[in-house]
C-alpha cells in the first residue's frame, strides 16, 4: 500500500454545503466560462464551504475528455484556492480515472470523488480491490461516492469500512436516499477505532438535516446550486440541533422538492430543472448535451411560476449578508 498523508494530522478536512455543480455549457461540447464563473460566485457568495464538479448532476457521464479537462482547469482558476475543489473521476476504465485524477492533481484541485464503475456487474470483493488499487495510485485524498441508482450497485457497508482503512480514502458521499443504509454506516463508523475522521456527506438534500443529525459531516445539495445560502443554513441550524429553524427550513426544501423538481416528464430530469432555473436567474444557459432536449415554453412557465413561489423568509439569509 502506497504511503499516503494520515488522515488524522489535518492535511485535508471539509465538512458543510459541497454544491454538485452543473457544467454550464453553451452549446454541445462548448462550456459557458461566463455562466460557470457567475455560477461560482453565486455559491461561494452563498458561505458554501466547498465545490464538486463532474458528478451526476455535472452530467459527467455525457461529458468528452476535452470537456472535462477543461471544467477542472476552469473551475480552479476561478475558484483560486478561495474554498476547496472536488472532482469526479468516475469512468468505466481505471484508466480513465487515474487520467482524471492527474488532470485535478495539475490544475490544483483539493480532492478527487469515485463511484463504482458502472456498466458491468461488480463483486464487492472486486470493488474493494478497485478502491484501494485507486487509492493505491492518486495523490490527491479520496472520496467514495455511492450512487446505486446511477451504477446498479451499492456500496457495502462492510466494503466502506475496509474501504475507509486506506489513509488515503477520506470519507464518502451516500447518494442512495436510504437513511436506515445511512444510519448503520454513521453507526459502524463511530463504533470501531480509527475511523472518527472518514467524512460522511449525504446526497439527497431533503434529508440532509435528519443526516446530520445523526452524525453526517455535510450535504453534497444539488439544489445549492440555486441556494446556497438556504442550504448552508439548513446545515448550521442542524449541527447546532435547533429543530425549530430545521423545521422552517425543511418546510422550504420540502416545498422546492415538491414542486420545482417535479415539472418535465413523468420522471422529471433534476439537472434539466436546475439548469432551466439557473437560466432564468441570469446565471447560465440552460443547455444539456444530448439526448436531452430543451424544456417546453409550457413548462419554463412552469418553472418561473414556481421560482417566483419560493420565498425564504429574510431573517434565515442575513448570516452572508
Amino acid at each position: 500500500m502506497k504511503e499516503h498523508l494520515d488522515r488524522s494530522t489535518g492535511n485535508f478536512h471539509i465538512e458543510g454545503i459541497v454544491p454538485p455543480l452543473v457544467t454550464p455549457l453553451k452549446d454541445s461540447n462548448v462550456l459557458d466560462r461566463h455562466g460557470l464563473e457567475r455560477l461560482i460566485e453565486h455559491v461561494i457568495h452563498g458561505g458554501v464551504q466547498g465545490v464538486f464538479i463532474l458528478g451526476t448532476t455535472g452530467e459527467i457521464s455525457r461529458l468528452s475528455c476535452e470537456l472535462k479537462d477543461e471544467m477542472i482547469h476552469t473551475t480552479c482558476n476561478i475558484v483560486n484556492k478561495r474554498i476547496p475543489v472536488l472532482v469526479g473521476i468516475t469512468d468505466t476504465s481505471i484508466h480513465g480515472t487515474l487520467r482524471l485524477e492527474k488532470i485535478a492533481n495539475d490544475a490544483g484541485a483539493e480532492a478527487v470523488v469515485l463511484a463504482p464503475p458502472f456498466y458491468y456487474h461488480v463483486e464487492q470483493n472486486e470493488l474493494l480491490d478497485y478502491f484501494i488499487e485507486v487509492a493505491d495510485t492518486v495523490t490527491l485524498p479520496l472520496f467514495l461516492y455511492n450512487i446505486p441508482s446511477r451504477t446498479n450497485i451499492i456500496i457495502e457497508i462492510d466494503t466502506v469500512l475496509d474501504a475507509a482503512k486506506h489513509p488515503g480514502i477520506y470519507g464518502i458521499k451516500d447518494s442512495s436516499g436510504d437513511l436506515i443504509y445511512l444510519q448503520n454506516l454513521i453507526y459502524s463508523l463511530s463504533s470501531i477505532n480509527g475511523y472518527s475522521d472518514f467524512s460522511v456527506f449525504i446526497g439527497p438534500e431533503e434529508i440532509m438535516a435528519q443526516s446530520v443529525m445523526l452524525g453526517a459531516t455535510g450535504g453534497v445539495n444539488g439544489g445549492a446550486n440555486l441556494y446556497p445560502k438556504l442550504f448552508v443554513e439548513m446545515f448550521r441550524a442542524a449541527k447546532e440541533r435547533n429543530i425549530s429553524l430545521v423545521n422552517d427550513l425543511q418546510s422550504i426544501i420540502t416545498h422546492i422538492s415538491n414542486t420545482l423538481y417535479r415539472i418535465g416528464s413523468e420522471q422529471p430530469n433534476f439537472t434539466k430543472i436546475i439548469k432551466e432555473s439557473l437560466s432564468q436567474k441570469g446565471i447560465c444557459v440552460p443547455y444539456m448535451e444530448k439526448p436531452y432536449i430543451p424544456f417546453s415554453e409550457r413548462d419554463r412557465n412552469r418553472i418561473k411560476e414556481c421560482i417566483s413561489s419560493i420565498t425564504i423568509p429574510e431573517e434565515h439569509l442575513n448570516l452572508f449578508e
